[in-house]
């Protein structure tokens, strides 16, 4: 066979080079094994290429068996056959993975005798095209063909290998991908599975029984007392009645005037963003038959709505800040400055972390359960497996700094959100007591926070963008999961609502020119933190200099929630115009009640609708947005059901365990007074004092 040139893919005529027309002209795998093979039998040790052991014999003798049956023909052996993949089409667009059909070679059951049936055994052959053509990078990796096989399950990816670069000798010629395919044990399954572990039986037994109480209480709720005020508490708890007519209530914005309700909207759409933003993720990582269009969607403008999601988080960690201030003053002030330290982080604690508990077991033992697929592996957000380790670091809420096999992925906000927790009642305590000097001080620890970040971006030479840097682990967890790195946005919420609670009650009088100003500026601010980095979006483009990278990190930190202070102020003050008629729509505050929950199982919606397919996606904005929708519709069934049956009943039981304390049932009703206010970004109450 002629060498190839790793300069270049056409000859000096304009040609192909000879291996990848080779490589074009690669026919159907399947049918081309047949035609090897076909005359196999068991006593043809010499194919084995001096492998002997018991097993492999096994194995030569079922595809003895499987090629015979092709022969008959008997219909196990054509799905068997049937189910490979073909060389993928428009791999130069980025297609360069064929699945073949998986549930055909799983359903595969030959039986050969009583005792003995050949079932079928699906797996990946790997062709490193690239490194065929002579690059030996490893980033290249990602331009690997892969095509499916299915073999009797008697046969190791070894033995399948032996067999397949016979095959591959003949077809591409002697120095061809023979040299360089491989397939993988980890990519190969059966339709064997692993019987219930413990833990995963607990864990099914464990919401079978809330369920079961759920409706017990639900039925008694609706069937036997039709009076709710004589409704038992411990049956209120677990009606999914009770919960749900609390969960839905509609209330007039009128009837609670110290209620903030342009918040609810902004909490809805931060989370709808993030939901968003992830969704864009799974599909980019997805295997798609157009995958080289991603690298022109990142230069598109809309791509900075995605690219940038992460400025939702800043808005969780902005209105977390700013409501800990207006409720907890309110609350000092009614209380003549007593704060109840402990009972804050006992409350805390207790609303935060049933849920996530529950979430570490159904993401850990639920999930492999329901995405079985020839992919599966691959294409997800997280490990979950590595939970076995570190589930304790979650619970503690510190697994953004104890650890880089964070147990669930996305609960790195909640243990920002915690750490920052810890410091609020210094900060009441600072604003209450000293006031003005209290919030100078509070603006003074946000620019030294704000420093360190600018600081460790520069010194440490880090990049802010995925194509320079920005996805690394090691600088992912020091600019993006650190806690002083979001300090900035909740320290602004702070001070925002020392500003708010001084003015409480008062209309500030401001003219046309004003009001104009400060919708510019508050659009300006929002757009350019959008924006700035627009002209960097290309993959293969320049990139910006550390010194870009870290102005532009540090100042939308403050920026972004600065616009939305302006934004909060207008709707307040009357001057919101269409932005507070949309944001205080009464329709956000149910989706309000149920973001906490939303937030926590969005991510499980995901891996299961995108680690169970069986073929490749095309991906395109519209498409994306099409599974956004599925996959939002689904989160808010997923979160009602989890919120109904585990979040609210906990709650409700923790109220009765503090009696000092209203339940988060109640706190939930009609999100009545300052009790909404006590919402976390997502949705958690969390009492400030």
């Amino acid at each position: 066979m002629e060498h190839c040139a790793p300069n270049r893919e056409h000859s000096h005529d304009g040609h192909l080079s000879p291996p990848f027309q080779r490589l074009l002209e690669l026919p159907s795998l399947g049918p081309e094994f047949y035609r090897q093979f076909r005359n196999i039998s068991a006593s043809d040790l010499h194919l084995l290429d001096g492998r002997l052991n018991q097993q492999d014999l096994v194995c030569l003798a079922d595809l003895a068996q499987f090629m015979g049956s092709l022969a008959s023909p008997k219909l196990w052996a054509l799905s068997m056959l049937d189910s490979w993949g073909n060389k993928p089409s428009g791999y130069l667009s980025g297609n360069r993975v064929d699945m073949g059909n998986y549930e055909e070679c799983l359903r595969v059951d030959g039986t050969i005798t009583e005792t003995h049936h050949i079932k079928g055994k699906y797996c990946f052959l790997e062709l490193p095209v690239a490194k065929w053509l002579g690059f030996n990078s490893e980033l290249l990796a990602v331009t690997n063909m892969k095509t499916a096989v299915c073999f009797p399950s008697s046969c190791s990816a070894e033995t399948m290998e032996v067999f397949l670069k016979q095959l591959l000798q003949r077809l591409l010629g002697t120095g061809g991908l023979d040299k360089f395919f491989y397939i993988n044990e980890q990519s190969c399954q059966t339709s064997e599975s692993d019987p219930l572990d413990g833990l995963t039986i607990f864990t099914i037994v464990f919401l079978s029984i809330f369920c079961a109480v759920v409706a017990l209480c639900t039925l008694y709720d609706y069937f036997l007392c039709p009076d709710q005020g004589k409704l038992p508490r411990l049956v209120k708890v677990f009606s999914a009645r009770a919960t749900s007519r609390e969960l839905f209530a509609i209330v007039d914005p009128k009837a609670t005037p110290n209620v903030i309700q342009c918040l609810n909207g902004m909490r809805c759409l931060s989370l709808i963003w993030v939901v968003l933003g992830h969704e864009y993720v799974m599909y980019l990582k997805a295997l798609s038959v157009n995958q080289q269009y991603s690298l022109r969607w990142m230069s598109k403008p809309y791509s900075s709505f995605i690219l940038f999601a992460p400025f939702s988080v800043d808005t969780f960690f902005f209105l977390c800040g700013f409501l800990l201030v207006v409720i907890g003053l309110r609350t000092l002030d009614k209380s003549k400055g007593r704060l109840n330290v402990l009972l804050m982080y006992l409350h805390r604690y207790l609303r935060l972390t049933p849920i996530v508990a529950v979430a570490i077991l159904v993401y850990m033992k639920m999930l492999p359960l329901l995405v079985a697929g020839p992919v599966s592996d691959d294409v997800g957000f997280f490990d979950y497996s590595v939970c076995r380790r570190t589930w304790y670091w979650t619970l503690l809420y510190v697994q953004n700094y104890a650890t880089n096999d964070t147990c669930l992925g996305h609960t790195w906000y909640l243990a920002v959100d915690m750490q920052l927790y810890v410091l609020a009642p210094i900060l009441l305590i600072g604003l209450y007591k000293w006031g003005k000097k209290g919030a100078a001080a509070i603006l003074l620890v946000m620019l030294l926070l704000s420093a360190c970040l600018f600081a460790t971006i520069m010194t440490n030479d880090y990049g802010i963008l995925a194509k320079n840097g920005g996805q690394d682990p090691e600088v992912q967890k020091k600019l993006y999961a650190a806690t002083h790195t979001h300090a900035a946005p909740w320290l602004v919420g702070t001070l925002f609502g020392y500003f708010m609670h001084l003015v409480r009650g008062k209309q500030l009088r401001l003219n046309g020119l004003a009001v104009w100003t400060g919708w510019l500026l508050c659009l300006a601010m929002i757009f350019t933190s959008l924006f700035a980095m627009f002209s960097y979006a290309k993959l293969l483009g320049p990139s910006p200099t550390v010194l870009e990278g870290a102005l532009y990190y540090t100042l939308t930190r403050i920026g972004w929630p600065l616009a939305l202070c302006w934004v909060v102020f207008a709707c307040v003050q009357g001057y919101g115009g269409l932005a507070n008629s949309f944001l205080s729509s009464p329709l956000w505050q149910s989706l309000s009640r149920l973001s906490y929950s939303a937030y926590v199982w969005h991510i499980f919606i995901q891996e299961v609708n995108h680690r169970r397919v069986r073929s490749n996606i095309y991906f395109s904005d519209y498409d994306v947005m099409c599974g956004f929708w599925a996959t939002f519709g689904f989160t808010l069934v997923m979160s009602y059901v989890m919120y109904v049956v585990v979040e609210a009943p906990l709650g409700g039981l923790e109220g009765l365990l503090m009696p000092s304390r209203r339940s988060p049932a109640k706190q939930a009703q009609a999100v009545t007074k300052e009790q909404q206010e006590e919402q976390l970004p997502e949705g958690a109450t969390s009492k400030a004092a």
